[in-house]
């Protein structure tokens, strides 16, 4: 079996959507086109209990293949990198046992296999998961209420970048943020194996009063592919070029 690439949408989010199309739909068919979306509710230090609005957190993930965690800020940075691995594992383990239905025939799964056979191809999942092409596309909820969360969410992605560049497959990572007036999101940082440039990003971002996580994430799906989306364009103009970075 072959290391393949592996294709995130990392959603950093502190509230409920409240604009636009549902953000558990879209996660279903971003699911379906191949990529995983994993969501990170954040919360502040000083809560005591989950808000009602990071009820939907684990219901998005779900929806699109991938997993979900609601953090305090200051265990964010260990939370995105084990979200991030955790995803890959998963996704990579979904393979395995399409493949080993084929050849062993329906209802066999990994963790139906003889302990010894079952060790062998955990190990290859490992394997595979340090060998794979991996594209996480960052999704930062801006909204008025994660304003003071942004400093913690950059210093997080920093570690991200330097966890994963660890590993032997390459990494391409990038960064979008929401609500944006223009085009629901905005590039702010462009696909890079390395996230060095992160620190004069977030010290200039704005935040905005609505959370259209659905729109947002129905967006960041078509930043995989090559071709632009939007009629009309020209010239290959890029709709969400970074203004003033």
């Amino acid at each position: 079996m072959k290391a393949g690439r592996l294709k995130q949408i990392l959603l950093l989010t502190d509230g409920c959507s409240n604009h636009g199309e549902d953000p558990i739909a879209v996660a279903a068919l971003a699911r379906n086109q191949g990529v995983t979306v994993n969501v990170i509710g954040v919360l502040d230090d000083r809560q005591n209990e989950k808000p009602q609005g990071l009820e939907e957190v684990e219901s998005i993930a779900e929806a699109g293949g991938g997993v979900s965690q609601i953090v305090y800020q200051k265990s964010l940075s260990q939370t995105v990198q084990m979200v991030t691995r955790q995803a890959m594992t998963q996704t990579i383990q979904g393979v395995v046992n399409k493949e080993l239905q084929e050849i062993l025939g329906e209802g066999q799964s990994i963790e139906e296999l003889p302990p010894a056979t079952r060790s062998e191809v955990v190990e290859v999942v490992e394997d595979l998961g340090e060998a794979c092409e991996l594209e996480v596309l960052v999704l930062v909820d801006t909204s008025a209420s994660m304003q003071h969360k942004l400093p913690t969410v950059k210093e997080a992605l920093y570690d991200l970048s330097l966890s994963l560049n660890a590993r032997t497959g390459s990494n391409q990572f990038s960064i979008y943020t929401f609500p944006d007036v223009k085009h629901t999101i905005r590039r702010v940082i462009k696909w890079t194996p390395e996230l060095g440039e992160i620190n004069g990003v977030f010290s200039k971002l704005s935040s905005g009063g609505y959370t259209p996580t659905g729109p947002a994430l129905k967006e960041a799906l078509y930043a995989f592919t090559e071709k632009p989306f939007f009629r009309g364009m020209q010239d290959g103009e890029d709709p969400y070029e970074e203004t003033g970075f």
